[in-house]
């Protein structure tokens, strides 16, 4: 299943990751895990792969005021972000983006094999 990235699917898919990532996030602060956004980085390069670098990064723009909102102390509202929470922030967005790069070279690399342009391009050397 590839999604064509810009389509209003692609962006839909991006919205029911954050949300099945937001359920596991709950399991896993109802288990006793503080990790804010533990589930949501693995959703993010899920939707990077399948359905593209945008819907990715509207992944990260949804996941950062879900997380902020519903699993930072005082849970439910919008406080005034800590120095560590700011922090956390942060890492997650360097590493979201780090991870959508990852994922847009394994679309690229489908693409190329799934055509067979890289087959094409080792013979084209060996005749040489």
């Amino acid at each position: 299943m590839r999604l064509q990235p810009w389509s209003w699917r692609a962006f839909a898919f991006a919205a029911l990751v954050v949300a099945m990532s937001a359920i596991v996030q709950g399991v896993c602060v109802l288990l006793g895990a503080d990790l804010h956004f533990a589930a949501f980085l693995p959703g993010v390069f899920i939707v990077g792969i399948l359905a593209g670098a945008p819907a990715a990064v509207f992944a990260i723009l949804l996941s950062i005021p879900l997380v902020w909102w519903a699993f930072m102390p005082p849970f439910f509202e919008f406080s005034r972000l800590t120095i560590a929470y700011a922090h956390d922030i942060n890492l997650f967005f360097l590493f979201s983006v780090l991870l959508i790069g990852l994922a847009d070279l394994c679309r690229l690399t489908v693409t190329i094999t799934g055509r067979g342009d890289l087959n094409r391009a080792n013979e084209t050397t060996v005749r040489r």
